[in-house]
């Protein structure tokens, strides 16, 4: 029974969890998203989520207390200096996890761990507005004024250049004949 056991230990020593969990969180921390097996991604979700709380405040002994778990400067660097001020006003809940099927050789099952601020998909794309279209002739009345605007926008500049262009000649060589009979 497991009463009380509240860490995976990944069938691996102290050491070695501790040294895995280590280099994955700066693998992390530098490409923002890693593809790992679910429970190695929940576990270095519990290692990694205080490492991002304490980069919030920047100040000596937090960058020690991270660097002493990460064991990487460049990391340390990239996480006070790139990932701080994207969490800055986020409570909580700084990676996310999404399961992307089973490995083929041993059949594992697969998650994708990943920072949530630095998702483009999710961040930066805005939900497009979906309008509902009835069929009583609403889109057939929509798209009427917008036939005409456009057939009204053509007529309009290939007439006055017309106008112009034959105006122009016309002046220029009455000018120019009064001149010559002067």
């Amino acid at each position: 029974m497991r009463h009380g056991n509240k860490i995976n230990h990944l069938g691996r020593t102290a050491s070695h969890r501790k040294a895995m969990l280590s280099n994955m969180a700066t693998s992390l921390i530098t490409h923002k998203r890693i593809n790992t097996t679910v429970a190695k991604a929940k576990a270095l979700q519990r290692y990694i989520e205080p490492l991002i709380t304490k980069s919030k405040t920047d100040d000596t002994n937090n960058r020690r207390v991270v660097f002493s778990y990460l064991q990487d400067k460049e990391a340390v660097a990239e996480l006070f200096r790139e990932v701080a001020p994207k969490i800055a006003t986020r409570p909580g809940g700084y990676t996310r996890i999404i399961k992307t099927g089973f490995r083929h050789g041993d059949s594992a099952d697969m998650a994708m761990i990943e920072l949530v601020d630095f998702n483009e998909l999710y961040t930066s794309a805005k939900p497009e507005k979906k309008t509902r279209r009835s069929r009583r002739g609403g889109a057939k009345a929509e798209a009427a004024p917008a036939a005409e605007v456009e057939t009204k926008v053509e007529e309009a500049p290939v007439e006055e250049p017309k106008a112009e262009a034959t105006e122009a000649p016309e002046t220029s060589t009455e000018e120019g004949t009064e001149e010559k009979k002067d």
